[in-house]
């Protein structure tokens, strides 16, 4: 529809909408409201003959295809995120796989029955010198570390001696009968006593295999 301006002056003839000075922006950037007359017309169509130009209309929303890609591609990354946060790495899955070997290892040094494997080894070592018993360090520590990871209360209950009552008992596995027969005068008359059995059990590996360096199976 043609709009006429009120006044003969070139910038109302025009027909622009915005104001001398304004620059060439939008009509939406004033919120002032603009009038202009048409020529006179019929009473009917007085009506029709004032338009106003109201604020910027509102940007359209978003569709509903553009919301839901939206909301896919966040949930995608987030659960990107929490993979990513949860995942372990390489150094940490091995960790504990390595941790209980180190603890066993100590455990077998010191050994579990409140002393040391060295100790007891080294006051067997004095006693059988003096009882004339052969054996070494290396021998001693390397059968006590195969029969019972250095464990002086440690018990075979599964073996062909449990079955007939007389288990296999202490640091180098030795069985009641041998070490009442073998017994070292001076130690402890426990079969589980860490040096007695230890004495005992080089007494026997003398007696049968030459020393206890000889010997790689149970006594």
């Amino acid at each position: 529809m043609a709009v006429v301006p009120e006044s003969g002056s070139e910038h109302e003839r025009s027909g622009s909408l915005h104001t001398p000075g304004s620059g060439r922006g939008s009509p939406f950037r004033s919120r002032r409201h603009h009038t202009v007359q048409r020529r006179p017309m019929s009473p009917n169509m007085k009506r029709y003959s004032r338009m106003t130009f109201s604020a910027p209309i509102a940007a359209a929303a978003p569709t509903t295809r553009f919301k839901r890609a939206t909301v896919t591609v966040l949930a995608a990354a987030g659960l990107a995120g929490a993979a990513l946060t949860f995942a372990p790495s390489p150094a940490q899955a091995a960790e504990p796989a390595a941790a209980p070997k180190a603890a066993s290892a100590v455990s077998a040094q010191k050994g579990t029955g409140g002393g040391n494997v060295d100790a007891w080894i080294n006051e067997a070592l004095s006693i059988m010198k003096a009882k004339g018993i052969p054996g070494s360090y290396e021998g001693l520590h390397r059968n006590i570390m195969r029969e019972s990871s250095g464990n002086p209360n440690a018990v075979n209950g599964y073996d062909v001696n449990a079955v007939k009552g007389t288990p296999s008992k202490g640091l180098l596995q030795v069985i009641q009968p041998t070490f009442d027969a073998y017994h070292v005068a001076g130690t402890s008359n426990s079969l589980t006593d860490p040096v007695a059995n230890i004495t005992a059990a080089a007494n026997y590996a003398a007696d049968r295999y030459g020393s206890i360096d000889n010997v790689n199976s149970a006594y």
